[in-house]
């Protein structure tokens, strides 16, 4: 019975972390900019060393030496993506509150000089006119830094990012594609980096597929409803899983009983 306790266990270690992206998800559902995870699972299977002799030795006995291949399966996280699919934009009217319709990221400098990516547009200025981020990162151009001349009365931000100050460019804000999007990972506040390993390649903007909207903040793409369904969904299969566990247990506790008695 081990077999089928293992395989329980596994099973409802797996659905435990599919548990934990799905909460993560509705937590985020009011979160600007979020993208929500994603989570695959497979069977993995694994062999024991004579599963490879499949073939039985004629030369030596017409029996096989070995006894028939057995595979065990074992539940497991096959990928856990991002899904950076485009989700609804919300008026706020505020001209610092910037959404991007389309393919891309803004590019932010930390205080420690390190830069990440993107989508929440939710942004600010300092009293020197330093255009940051909620948490105070550097908001990139195309020259570095974003300042703001002081004094401006009208401030404009056009769908390429170029920022307007009383009807003069200032500025212009960095809109960045990159080739393969999957290979950036999350680090928390809605921050993304490429993975370590993983290339990641920035691409010359098609503003006709992607471009800004000032007054505007990205929602998350969680649909709540969706979620709760998934939810539901991992709770029956990890009690099902627990069922396996007892029951194995307790086919476990009877042999051993058998056993005992008979000796």
């Amino acid at each position: 019975m081990q077999t089928a306790m293992y395989s329980a266990l596994f099973g409802a270690l797996t659905n435990e972390h599919r548990m934990n992206s799905i909460a993560n998800n509705l937590a985020n559902v009011n979160t600007t900019g979020y993208k929500r995870d994603q989570l695959a699972f497979q069977d993995t299977f694994y062999m024991y060393a004579h599963d490879m002799m499949m073939e039985a030795a004629s030369s030596i006995r017409d029996k096989k030496m070995f006894p028939e291949p057995t595979h065990f399966a074992r539940p497991r996280i096959a990928t856990a993506v991002t899904d950076f699919q485009q989700a609804g934009l919300k008026v706020t009217g505020a001209p610092f509150d910037l959404a991007i319709n389309g393919e891309g990221f803004f590019r932010v400098t930390a205080p420690d000089g390190n830069q990440y990516y993107t989508r929440n547009g939710h942004f600010r200025t300092t009293a020197e006119g330093l255009l940051i981020t909620e948490q105070g990162f550097a908001v990139q151009g195309e020259g570095g830094d974003i300042t703001l001349p002081p004094g401006y009365r009208n401030l404009v931000i056009a769908e390429n990012g170029r920022v307007f100050a009383d009807g003069v460019q200032v500025a212009q804000i960095a809109l960045v594609v990159v080739d393969e999007p999957g290979n950036l990972e999350k680090r928390g506040n809605n921050l993304f980096v490429p993975r370590q390993g993983a290339e990641v390649n920035e691409m010359d903007v098609d503003y006709n597929r992607s471009w800004m909207a000032q007054g505007f903040l990205e929602s998350a793409n969680v649909d709540p409803v969706y979620e709760m369904v998934n939810m539901i969904e991992t709770q029956r299969q990890f009690e099902a899983y627990q069922k396996v566990m007892q029951t194995a247990d307790a086919l476990d506790k009877e042999s051993y009983g058998k056993v005992g008695r008979n000796r």
